[in-house]
Protein backbone atom coordinates (compact mmCIF):
# COMPACT_ATOMS: atom_id res chain seq x y z
CA UNK A 1 0.00 0.00 0.00
CA UNK A 2 1.24 3.24 -0.75
CA UNK A 3 0.72 6.71 0.38
CA UNK A 4 -1.97 7.73 -1.84
CA UNK A 5 -3.93 4.80 -0.39
CA UNK A 6 -3.82 6.76 3.37
CA UNK A 7 -4.41 9.61 2.03
CA UNK A 8 -7.97 8.30 0.16
CA UNK A 9 -8.80 6.70 3.50
CA UNK A 10 -8.20 9.91 5.13
CA UNK A 11 -10.77 11.37 3.30
CA UNK A 12 -13.35 8.89 2.87
CA UNK A 13 -16.17 8.54 5.62
CA UNK A 14 -15.84 5.92 8.28
CA UNK A 15 -17.31 2.46 7.94
CA UNK A 16 -21.18 2.53 8.77
CA UNK A 17 -22.46 0.04 11.41
CA UNK A 18 -23.46 -2.89 10.24
CA UNK A 19 -26.97 -4.02 10.92
CA UNK A 20 -25.20 -7.24 11.31
CA UNK A 21 -23.32 -6.50 14.37
CA UNK A 22 -26.80 -5.70 16.16
CA UNK A 23 -25.84 -8.50 18.51
CA UNK A 24 -22.66 -6.95 20.03
CA UNK A 25 -24.99 -4.34 21.79
CA UNK A 26 -26.03 -5.90 25.40
CA UNK A 27 -27.97 -3.02 25.96
CA UNK A 28 -30.17 -4.09 22.90
CA UNK A 29 -30.36 -7.58 23.43
CA UNK A 30 -31.35 -8.49 27.08
CA UNK A 31 -34.86 -9.26 27.30
CA UNK A 32 -36.98 -7.49 29.66
CA UNK A 33 -38.68 -10.71 30.71
CA UNK A 34 -35.77 -13.71 30.08
CA UNK A 35 -38.35 -16.37 31.43
CA UNK A 36 -41.58 -15.84 29.25
CA UNK A 37 -41.86 -18.79 26.85
CA UNK A 38 -40.75 -18.76 23.10
CA UNK A 39 -42.03 -15.57 21.41
CA UNK A 40 -44.10 -15.44 18.38
CA UNK A 41 -43.07 -13.91 15.17
CA UNK A 42 -44.78 -10.23 15.94
CA UNK A 43 -43.18 -10.57 19.41
CA UNK A 44 -39.95 -10.93 17.72
CA UNK A 45 -40.44 -8.44 15.55
CA UNK A 46 -41.88 -5.99 17.61
CA UNK A 47 -38.33 -7.10 19.79
CA UNK A 48 -36.10 -6.27 17.05
CA UNK A 49 -37.60 -2.76 16.16
CA UNK A 50 -37.33 -1.67 19.90
CA UNK A 51 -33.77 -2.52 19.58
CA UNK A 52 -33.42 -1.11 16.73
CA UNK A 53 -34.53 1.96 18.20
CA UNK A 54 -32.78 1.87 21.20
CA UNK A 55 -29.56 1.33 19.65
CA UNK A 56 -29.98 4.61 17.53
CA UNK A 57 -31.10 6.90 20.42
CA UNK A 58 -27.55 5.67 22.00
CA UNK A 59 -25.63 6.45 18.94
CA UNK A 60 -27.29 9.63 18.37
CA UNK A 61 -26.85 10.77 22.21
CA UNK A 62 -23.98 9.11 22.87
CA UNK A 63 -21.84 9.96 19.46
CA UNK A 64 -18.48 10.96 20.18
CA UNK A 65 -18.28 7.30 21.96
CA UNK A 66 -19.78 5.12 19.48
CA UNK A 67 -17.63 3.11 17.28
CA UNK A 68 -18.24 1.91 13.67
CA UNK A 69 -15.98 0.12 12.76
CA UNK A 70 -16.20 -3.32 11.00
CA UNK A 71 -15.89 -5.59 14.39
CA UNK A 72 -19.21 -3.56 15.79
CA UNK A 73 -19.15 -1.74 19.52
CA UNK A 74 -17.90 -4.55 21.41
CA UNK A 75 -15.86 -5.75 19.07
CA UNK A 76 -17.02 -9.16 18.97
CA UNK A 77 -19.56 -8.31 15.59
CA UNK A 78 -19.92 -10.82 13.51
CA UNK A 79 -17.29 -10.43 10.04
CA UNK A 80 -17.45 -12.06 6.78
CA UNK A 81 -15.60 -15.16 6.35
CA UNK A 82 -12.98 -13.78 4.13
CA UNK A 83 -12.16 -11.10 6.89
CA UNK A 84 -12.30 -14.24 9.75
CA UNK A 85 -9.49 -15.72 7.68
CA UNK A 86 -7.66 -13.00 7.03
CA UNK A 87 -7.61 -12.46 10.66
CA UNK A 88 -6.66 -15.99 11.97
CA UNK A 89 -3.90 -15.94 9.78
CA UNK A 90 -2.35 -12.41 11.27
CA UNK A 91 -3.42 -14.10 14.74
CA UNK A 92 -1.19 -16.71 14.05
CA UNK A 93 1.55 -15.24 12.25
CA UNK A 94 1.96 -11.57 12.75
CA UNK A 95 0.22 -11.16 16.25
CA UNK A 96 3.22 -13.26 18.23
CA UNK A 97 6.05 -11.53 15.99
CA UNK A 98 4.59 -7.86 16.63
CA UNK A 99 4.04 -9.07 20.49
CA UNK A 100 7.79 -10.23 20.73
CA UNK A 101 8.99 -6.91 18.83
CA UNK A 102 7.59 -4.88 21.21
CA UNK A 103 8.08 -6.50 24.55
CA UNK A 104 12.18 -6.14 23.07
CA UNK A 105 11.67 -2.56 22.46
CA UNK A 106 9.93 -1.80 25.64
CA UNK A 107 12.54 -4.28 27.50
CA UNK A 108 15.36 -2.25 25.47
CA UNK A 109 14.48 0.91 26.65
CA UNK A 110 13.79 -0.14 30.13
CA UNK A 111 17.31 -1.30 30.21
CA UNK A 112 18.30 2.40 28.76
CA UNK A 113 16.37 4.32 31.82
CA UNK A 114 18.13 1.76 34.39
CA UNK A 115 21.59 2.81 32.84
CA UNK A 116 21.02 6.19 33.42
CA UNK A 117 19.08 6.44 36.31
CA UNK A 118 21.52 4.05 38.11
CA UNK A 119 23.04 6.70 40.21
CA UNK A 120 20.45 9.60 40.13
CA UNK A 121 18.27 10.08 42.90
CA UNK A 122 14.83 10.79 41.92
CA UNK A 123 13.40 14.04 42.39
CA UNK A 124 10.52 14.25 44.85
CA UNK A 125 8.20 16.65 45.60
CA UNK A 126 5.20 18.14 45.83
CA UNK A 127 4.39 14.40 46.18
CA UNK A 128 5.45 13.63 42.89
CA UNK A 129 8.47 11.50 42.16
CA UNK A 130 10.46 11.38 38.81
CA UNK A 131 14.17 11.68 36.69
CA UNK A 132 12.91 14.60 34.49
CA UNK A 133 15.24 16.99 36.29
CA UNK A 134 18.13 14.53 35.02
CA UNK A 135 20.52 16.83 32.61
CA UNK A 136 23.53 16.40 30.59
CA UNK A 137 24.15 13.79 28.45
CA UNK A 138 22.41 11.31 30.19
CA UNK A 139 18.96 13.10 29.37
CA UNK A 140 19.88 13.62 25.80
CA UNK A 141 20.34 9.61 25.59
CA UNK A 142 17.24 9.15 27.53
CA UNK A 143 15.31 11.67 24.78
CA UNK A 144 17.17 10.06 21.68
CA UNK A 145 16.34 6.44 22.27
CA UNK A 146 13.08 7.60 23.68
CA UNK A 147 11.77 9.47 20.54
CA UNK A 148 13.28 6.39 18.35
CA UNK A 149 12.44 3.52 20.13
CA UNK A 150 8.60 5.35 20.12
CA UNK A 151 8.78 5.09 16.18
CA UNK A 152 9.75 1.81 16.32
CA UNK A 153 7.22 0.73 18.67
CA UNK A 154 4.25 2.55 16.40
CA UNK A 155 6.40 0.77 13.37
CA UNK A 156 5.87 -2.69 14.70
CA UNK A 157 2.09 -2.21 15.72
CA UNK A 158 1.28 -1.73 12.06
CA UNK A 159 1.73 2.33 11.64
CA UNK A 160 4.53 2.27 9.11
CA UNK A 161 4.33 6.18 7.89
CA UNK A 162 2.52 8.81 9.66
CA UNK A 163 1.37 11.79 7.44
CA UNK A 164 1.89 14.58 9.24
CA UNK A 165 0.77 18.95 8.53
CA UNK A 166 2.04 21.44 9.00
CA UNK A 167 -0.67 24.51 9.24
CA UNK A 168 0.89 27.69 7.72
CA UNK A 169 -0.64 30.06 9.77
CA UNK A 170 0.52 32.92 11.86
CA UNK A 171 2.27 32.14 15.18
CA UNK A 172 -0.33 34.77 17.01
CA UNK A 173 -4.02 33.64 16.40
CA UNK A 174 -6.61 35.88 18.33
CA UNK A 175 -9.60 34.27 18.18
CA UNK A 176 -13.35 36.12 18.23
CA UNK A 177 -16.71 34.50 17.91
CA UNK A 178 -19.59 36.03 15.95
CA UNK A 179 -22.76 34.02 15.51
CA UNK A 180 -20.78 30.36 16.23
CA UNK A 181 -18.04 30.88 13.37
CA UNK A 182 -15.09 31.63 13.99
CA UNK A 183 -12.60 34.63 12.73
CA UNK A 184 -8.79 35.16 13.13
CA UNK A 185 -6.60 37.77 12.81
CA UNK A 186 -2.86 37.52 12.75
CA UNK A 187 0.02 39.36 14.59
CA UNK A 188 3.45 38.14 13.79
CA UNK A 189 5.44 37.15 16.57
CA UNK A 190 9.13 35.41 16.68
CA UNK A 191 8.96 31.49 17.87
CA UNK A 192 8.95 30.56 21.60
CA UNK A 193 8.58 28.07 23.09
CA UNK A 194 5.08 26.73 24.47
CA UNK A 195 4.09 26.09 27.52
CA UNK A 196 2.24 22.99 27.11
CA UNK A 197 0.74 20.30 23.90
CA UNK A 198 -2.60 20.20 23.62
CA UNK A 199 -4.13 17.17 21.86
CA UNK A 200 -7.00 15.57 21.10
CA UNK A 201 -7.33 12.43 22.85
CA UNK A 202 -8.42 9.54 20.53
CA UNK A 203 -6.14 5.96 21.66
CA UNK A 204 -3.67 5.06 24.14
CA UNK A 205 -1.36 5.24 20.83
CA UNK A 206 -1.40 8.91 20.74
CA UNK A 207 1.00 8.55 23.80
CA UNK A 208 3.30 7.15 21.64
CA UNK A 209 3.10 9.65 18.82
CA UNK A 210 3.74 12.65 21.18
CA UNK A 211 6.81 10.45 22.50
CA UNK A 212 8.37 9.83 19.12
CA UNK A 213 7.87 13.41 18.40
CA UNK A 214 8.68 15.86 21.62
CA UNK A 215 8.89 13.39 24.58
CA UNK A 216 7.14 15.02 26.91
CA UNK A 217 6.01 14.56 30.28
CA UNK A 218 1.90 13.40 30.35
CA UNK A 219 -0.61 13.55 33.34
CA UNK A 220 -0.62 9.52 34.74
CA UNK A 221 -2.40 7.64 37.27
CA UNK A 222 -0.10 6.88 40.43
CA UNK A 223 -0.56 3.06 39.72
CA UNK A 224 1.77 4.08 36.32
CA UNK A 225 4.69 4.83 38.11
CA UNK A 226 4.88 1.38 39.88
CA UNK A 227 4.19 -0.86 36.96
CA UNK A 228 6.86 -2.98 35.84
CA UNK A 229 9.29 -1.75 33.01
CA UNK A 230 6.27 1.22 32.14
CA UNK A 231 6.98 2.77 35.78
CA UNK A 232 10.73 3.93 35.31
CA UNK A 233 9.94 4.64 31.76
CA UNK A 234 7.14 7.11 32.90
CA UNK A 235 9.28 8.75 35.23
CA UNK A 236 11.99 9.43 33.20
CA UNK A 237 9.47 11.00 31.13
CA UNK A 238 8.60 13.24 34.27
CA UNK A 239 5.45 12.29 34.59
CA UNK A 240 2.71 13.90 36.65
CA UNK A 241 1.27 11.51 39.01
CA UNK A 242 -2.84 12.14 39.70
CA UNK A 243 -2.85 11.41 44.02
CA UNK A 244 -6.15 11.16 44.42
CA UNK A 245 -5.59 11.87 48.32
CA UNK A 246 -2.85 14.15 49.48
CA UNK A 247 -0.49 13.56 52.46
CA UNK A 248 1.22 16.16 52.96
CA UNK A 249 -0.64 19.79 54.26
CA UNK A 250 1.34 22.20 51.64
CA UNK A 251 0.25 19.97 48.96
CA UNK A 252 -0.56 22.53 45.69
CA UNK A 253 -2.66 19.67 43.99
CA UNK A 254 -2.25 17.99 40.66
CA UNK A 255 -3.48 21.65 38.85
CA UNK A 256 -0.59 23.33 40.49
CA UNK A 257 1.93 20.92 39.71
CA UNK A 258 0.73 21.58 36.59
CA UNK A 259 0.24 25.03 36.01
CA UNK A 260 4.40 24.97 37.60
CA UNK A 261 5.32 22.42 35.18
CA UNK A 262 4.06 24.55 32.24
CA UNK A 263 5.71 27.62 33.55
CA UNK A 264 8.83 26.12 33.56
CA UNK A 265 8.79 24.32 30.32
CA UNK A 266 7.79 27.96 28.74
CA UNK A 267 10.68 29.84 30.45
CA UNK A 268 13.49 26.72 30.20
CA UNK A 269 14.73 25.20 27.31
CA UNK A 270 15.98 22.36 29.77
CA UNK A 271 12.90 21.40 31.09
CA UNK A 272 10.96 18.83 29.73
CA UNK A 273 7.77 19.49 27.50
CA UNK A 274 3.87 19.12 29.17
CA UNK A 275 1.54 17.33 27.23
CA UNK A 276 -1.96 17.88 28.01
CA UNK A 277 -5.23 15.85 27.06
CA UNK A 278 -7.84 18.39 28.29
CA UNK A 279 -11.00 16.96 27.40
CA UNK A 280 -10.14 13.87 30.25
CA UNK A 281 -11.08 10.98 27.90
CA UNK A 282 -10.58 9.73 24.61
CA UNK A 283 -13.49 10.01 21.96
CA UNK A 284 -13.91 7.46 18.68
CA UNK A 285 -11.92 10.23 16.87
CA UNK A 286 -14.43 12.45 14.79
CA UNK A 287 -15.20 14.85 17.73
CA UNK A 288 -13.71 17.11 20.04
CA UNK A 289 -15.10 17.52 23.68
CA UNK A 290 -14.91 20.19 25.88
CA UNK A 291 -11.82 21.26 27.18
CA UNK A 292 -10.99 21.20 30.63
CA UNK A 293 -8.91 24.82 31.71
CA UNK A 294 -5.82 23.51 33.58
CA UNK A 295 -3.75 23.69 30.51
CA UNK A 296 -4.83 27.37 30.49
CA UNK A 297 -4.29 28.50 33.90
CA UNK A 298 -0.68 29.69 32.97
CA UNK A 299 -1.55 32.20 30.47
CA UNK A 300 1.11 30.48 28.54
CA UNK A 301 0.77 29.78 24.59
CA UNK A 302 0.00 26.45 23.76
CA UNK A 303 0.66 24.29 20.79
CA UNK A 304 -2.11 22.16 19.51
CA UNK A 305 -1.98 18.77 17.69
CA UNK A 306 -4.50 16.90 16.28
CA UNK A 307 -4.81 13.00 15.79
CA UNK A 308 -6.85 11.14 13.21
CA UNK A 309 -6.85 7.47 12.69
CA UNK A 310 -8.20 6.63 9.19
CA UNK A 311 -9.19 2.85 8.98
CA UNK A 312 -11.08 0.11 7.06
CA UNK A 313 -11.67 -2.30 9.25
CA UNK A 314 -10.22 -1.67 12.76
CA UNK A 315 -10.51 1.47 15.09
CA UNK A 316 -7.77 2.06 16.89
CA UNK A 317 -10.08 4.27 18.93
CA UNK A 318 -9.97 3.66 22.63
CA UNK A 319 -13.60 3.37 23.88
CA UNK A 320 -15.99 0.38 24.83
CA UNK A 321 -13.83 -2.52 23.87
CA UNK A 322 -11.84 -4.70 26.01
CA UNK A 323 -8.38 -3.95 26.52
CA UNK A 324 -7.34 -7.70 25.16
CA UNK A 325 -9.62 -7.81 22.35
CA UNK A 326 -8.40 -4.05 21.57
CA UNK A 327 -4.51 -5.43 21.43
CA UNK A 328 -5.21 -8.34 19.49
CA UNK A 329 -7.52 -6.57 16.85
CA UNK A 330 -4.87 -3.77 16.91
CA UNK A 331 -2.16 -6.54 16.09
CA UNK A 332 -3.48 -7.96 13.34
CA UNK A 333 -4.21 -5.64 11.28
CA UNK A 334 -1.33 -5.30 8.61
CA UNK A 335 -1.43 -1.80 7.96
CA UNK A 336 -2.81 1.13 10.41
CA UNK A 337 -2.88 4.52 10.13
CA UNK A 338 -2.74 7.58 11.27
CA UNK A 339 -2.45 11.69 10.44
CA UNK A 340 -1.50 14.21 12.12
CA UNK A 341 -2.36 18.20 12.29
CA UNK A 342 0.24 20.52 13.59
CA UNK A 343 -1.02 23.71 14.09
CA UNK A 344 0.98 26.79 15.07
CA UNK A 345 1.78 28.15 18.20
CA UNK A 346 -1.22 29.47 20.16
CA UNK A 347 -0.63 33.20 21.96
CA UNK A 348 -3.58 33.88 24.22
CA UNK A 349 -4.71 37.36 24.16
CA UNK A 350 -5.07 39.51 27.10
CA UNK A 351 -9.44 38.66 27.38
CA UNK A 352 -8.17 34.69 26.92
CA UNK A 353 -5.18 35.25 29.73
CA UNK A 354 -7.92 36.66 32.26
CA UNK A 355 -10.48 34.38 31.45
CA UNK A 356 -9.19 30.51 31.16
CA UNK A 357 -12.65 29.53 29.83
CA UNK A 358 -12.66 31.59 27.27
CA UNK A 359 -8.81 30.94 26.05
CA UNK A 360 -9.71 26.88 26.07
CA UNK A 361 -13.05 26.93 24.16
CA UNK A 362 -10.94 29.37 21.53
CA UNK A 363 -8.22 26.97 21.17
CA UNK A 364 -11.06 23.98 21.03
CA UNK A 365 -12.69 25.71 18.10
CA UNK A 366 -9.44 26.24 16.42
CA UNK A 367 -8.82 22.74 16.46
CA UNK A 368 -11.95 21.60 15.70
CA UNK A 369 -12.09 23.93 12.28
CA UNK A 370 -8.68 22.64 11.26
CA UNK A 371 -8.99 19.19 12.26
CA UNK A 372 -12.79 18.42 10.82
CA UNK A 373 -13.51 17.91 14.31
CA UNK A 374 -17.16 17.99 15.08
CA UNK A 375 -17.88 19.80 18.30
CA UNK A 376 -19.61 18.35 21.64
CA UNK A 377 -20.93 19.28 24.74
CA UNK A 378 -21.07 16.17 27.03
CA UNK A 379 -17.88 15.04 28.81
CA UNK A 380 -16.50 11.92 30.93
CA UNK A 381 -19.65 11.57 33.02
CA UNK A 382 -22.27 10.83 30.10
CA UNK A 383 -19.12 8.38 28.55
CA UNK A 384 -19.55 6.40 31.72
CA UNK A 385 -23.27 6.47 31.69
CA UNK A 386 -22.72 5.44 27.58
CA UNK A 387 -20.53 2.85 28.94
CA UNK A 388 -22.93 1.29 31.61
CA UNK A 389 -25.77 1.02 28.96
CA UNK A 390 -23.63 -0.36 25.99
CA UNK A 391 -22.73 -3.39 29.09
CA UNK A 392 -26.54 -3.86 29.91
CA UNK A 393 -26.32 -2.36 33.16
CA UNK A 394 -29.82 -2.27 34.17
CA UNK A 395 -31.86 0.75 34.60
CA UNK A 396 -29.22 3.22 33.41
CA UNK A 397 -31.39 4.36 30.09
CA UNK A 398 -33.97 5.21 31.77
CA UNK A 399 -32.27 7.03 34.50
CA UNK A 400 -30.60 9.20 32.06
CA UNK A 401 -33.35 8.82 29.45
CA UNK A 402 -34.86 12.47 30.16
Amino acid sequence: MDTTDIHDMSTEPLSPRRQSNLHDHPAINNNNNPSTSTPTTSNVSDNNNNNNNNLKDLDIKYAPFVRHDLYGTMGRGHIHWTHKIITGIALITLFPLRLILATLVVVLYYVICKACTMFSGPKREDEQEGYGHIGGWKRKVMVWFGRVLARALLFVFGFYWIKETYRDTPHNIHTNFNHDQLYVTAKSEGIERPGAIISNHVSHLDILYHMSSSFPSFVAKRSVGKLPLVGLISKCLGCIYVQRESKSADFKGVSGVVNDRINEAHHEKSAPMVMLFPEGTTTNGDYILPFKTGAFLSKAPVLPVILRYPYKRFSPAWDTISGRRHLILLLCQFVNNMTVVRLPLYHPSQEEKEDPKLYAENVRRLMAREGGLKMSDIGLPEKRVYHAAIHGTPTVLHLKSD
